[in-house]
């Protein structure tokens, strides 16, 4: 299973807020079975290698249908083999160490 953390930032849409194209990517994303969190900074997607690059690509055209004239995407992949891992694992093994 991988874990993956992205960023999507639509360019050239006239105004410096973005909600409404984090909004469209989203209800692509909870389209999906892939598991997943949105934070402040971006989404961590959690899943099958292919099906995550898949709706990433999917997720990486909506703002160019919703007006924007450019769009930089950020992918960062954790894909471990050799033990299964996942987002709350991650998470619990940070917090274990904070004790």
């Amino acid at each position: 299973m991988a874990i993956a953390f992205l960023t999507i930032t639509p360019l050239g849409t006239g105004t410096p807020s973005v909600s409404r194209f984090v909004a469209g990517v989203e209800k692509i994303l909870r389209g999906t079975s892939l598991n997943h969190q949105l934070t402040a900074m971006g989404t961590i997607i959690e899943g099958d290698l292919d099906e995550i690059l898949a709706v990433v690509r999917r997720m990486h055209e909506h703002p160019f249908t919703q007006g924007a004239q450019r769009v930089s995407t950020s992918l960062r992949i954790d894909d471990r083999r050799d033990k299964p891992h996942s987002i709350a694992g991650k998470m619990r093994s940070v917090e274990e160490k904070l004790k």
